[in-house]
């Protein structure tokens, strides 16, 4: 950060300040991430702080970078590491990702419920594929619209079961996918089929592992 704040002195108006400023959130952010997931596979820090600490920190980049200016100056991310000299291979991944490790493979079994609030869970997941697959089919298809749909689905999914079923893991790349885009990007023709099937496919997956 050091250098950063050496930068912040050099500016000269308030929307360069701005600028750096924001950059070197940014900063903070990537190098936090890289210590959080560290402390994770290390077991130092629980579940759910883990899985909330990820989601804000993850919230906050997007955030950042959805500044037309700061996402100019930041470039991409590797571009960034690059200038300013980050080793942050964990944070690089947990961001190509954009989701917490927690819900991109979840590590535990979903804890038994009792019948109703089981059944409730399962009428989330329903619901959640639905809502999904009705925006793709009326066209709703940009990133922004798409991609918290996908993400509640695959976290209500995991709320039930850990177990794979048919594809679960298309569910998750087409997350990195849709993360990589920019928030006003649309899926073309081809990849809205696509992400209809797949998710459609992955539906009845998971409606097989309750039989």
């Amino acid at each position: 950060m050091e250098i950063f704040l050496e930068e912040l002195k050099l500016t000269s108006t308030n929307a360069e300040r701005d600028l750096y400023e924001s950059l070197a959130e940014v900063y903070s952010i990537i190098t936090t991430l890289e210590a959080l997931e560290k402390a994770f596979l290390k077991d130092s820090i629980g579940e759910v702080d883990y899985t909330e600490t990820c989601s804000r920190l993850l919230k906050q980049y997007k955030s950042n970078l959805a500044d037309e200016n700061v996402g100019r100056a930041f470039g991409d991310l590797e571009t960034f590491k690059r200038e300013w000299d980050l080793e942050c291979p964990r944070a690089t991944e947990r961001l190509r990702v954009g989701l917490p490790a927690t819900v991109e493979q979840p590590t535990h079994r979903a804890a038994t419920a009792t019948t109703v609030a089981a059944a409730s869970l399962i009428a989330a997941v329903t619901e959640n594929f639905i809502t999904f697959l009705d925006a793709v089919r009326i066209g709703m298809v940009s990133k922004d619209t798409l991609h918290p749909l996908l993400v509640d689905t695959i976290t209500a999914v995991n709320k039930v079961t850990d177990k794979e079923f048919e594809n679960k893991g298309k569910i998750v790349n087409w997350l990195i996918t849709l993360n990589q885009m920019r928030a006003s990007e649309e899926l073309n023709q081809d990849q809205a089929r696509d992400i209809q099937f797949d998710v459609e496919s992955a539906y009845y997956g998971f409606k097989a592992t309750l039989e």
